[in-house]
């Protein structure tokens, strides 16, 4: 609701509108919640919370994938497109190598996969810290010491990189507390309330966005319509495993 997706939820937090870019116009598009407990996703195992690591989470995104096609087989044939973003430098892969060696033993359904796609995705901490260092130094948005500081003693010894790493990121995210990270042209939120006006901002992406789903989510009516489990919904939370789960 705030990237690909066919919809928009305008200011309101009650109101819907249709994204003109929406990735479906072009494709069939599944949105996964994974792992178990992102979103309205839950598990009525208390214990699969402690085991949603990387590889549990392709297992069951994979069960997920073969009961859905053995469901609608008429989407069997099809080209099918692995695609996401942030964790999904993890996610994306692993599920593909799950696809690729069930495929292999021929007695399951075989997922006509065809390629990945993943944006900006996370692949390791030092990594992450290092190229958002590279990125706000370049916009002169963090000093020459700030950048240069970390990244020689940080990232020239990999003995040492942990605690490097925690000491840039106490450098950076003081500095993204103060600019929307996802358009840093963009002004933040400053709202006071969701306000009954329509439309979206001027720029690509509304930093408010995050409010507005958040509202619409937490509808009564909405859950009900999506027949989901009434839930308080968060677009991130701590898990019982002290995970942040995330909806991306």
């Amino acid at each position: 609701m705030m990237e690909l997706g066919p919809f928009r939820v305008i200011r309101d937090g009650k109101t819907l509108q249709r994204h003109v870019y929406a990735w479906n116009k072009f494709a069939n598009i599944i949105f996964l919640e994974s792992p178990i407990g992102v979103g309205f996703s839950y598990s009525k195992t208390t214990s699969d919370y402690k085991l949603s690591r990387d590889k549990r989470t392709a297992r069951d995104a994979y069960a997920f994938l073969v009961n859905w096609l053995e469901r609608f087989p008429h989407y069997k044939t099809r080209e099918f497109y692995m695609v996401g973003e942030s964790y999904a430098g993890h996610y994306v892969p692993q599920l593909a190598y799950e696809v690729l060696l069930n495929n292999k033993m021929g007695n399951r359904t075989v997922i006509n996969l065809r390629g990945i796609t993943i944006g900006s995705g996370l692949l390791d901490d030092d990594t992450l810290v290092k190229g958002t260092l590279d990125y706000f130094w370049m916009r002169d948005l963090i000093s020459d010491e700030l950048h240069d500081s970390p990244a020689k003693i940080c990232f020239s010894a990999r003995a040492i990189v942990r605690a490097c790493v925690a000491d840039a990121r106490k450098a950076v995210f003081s500095l993204i507390r103060s600019i929307y990270v996802y358009d840093i042209y963009a002004p933040l939120c400053n709202y006071s309330s969701l306000t009954p006006s329509s439309g979206s901002a001027a720029w690509g992406v509304d930093p408010c966005s995050d409010a507005y789903v958040t509202a619409y989510l937490n509808d009564p009516a909405v859950q009900r319509t999506l027949h989901a489990k009434p839930i308080v919904w968060q677009n991130c939370r701590q898990s019982r495993s002290s995970q942040q789960l995330c909806t991306c």
